[in-house]
């Protein structure tokens, strides 16, 4: 039986925009992380604590490579991007935080691939 595996590429913003690109295999648990800043870094100066894009892959190479070419697109394209589906911001994780949230649903997703 062929095993599931769930990959994320992921913008976190801060309220002013600043942005940081990522990769994760938990977008859930990842999230967390940049919200408490558990890691110095970027993420935790810059305060880039709100999801506002994500795209779930299957395999781990071909999310690298998503993660690689968002981070050598220019500002302009990042903000079209996430405007696409995301058009006011809206922090992507904030279902995930409320005490009745549903964690069974699937995670909105704007990619599936089905091949590497």
């Amino acid at each position: 039986m062929e095993e599931d595996h769930h990959y994320y590429v992921y913008i976190m913003a801060s309220r002013s925009h600043v942005l940081y690109v990522g990769v994760t295999n938990n977008v859930q648990r990842r999230t967390e992380e940049h919200r408490e800043a558990e890691m110095p870094g970027f993420t935790g100066d810059y305060r880039c604590n709100r999801l506002v894009w994500f795209e779930h892959y299957r395999y781990i190479g071909n999310a690298l490579s998503r993660e690689k070419q968002i981070k050598h697109w220019g500002r302009a394209k990042k903000i079209w991007l996430i405007e696409q589906t995301n058009p006011t911001w809206a922090d992507l994780s904030d279902a995930w935080r409320k005490d009745n949230a549903d964690l069974s649903t699937p995670l909105r997703s704007g990619r599936d691939d089905k091949f590497e």
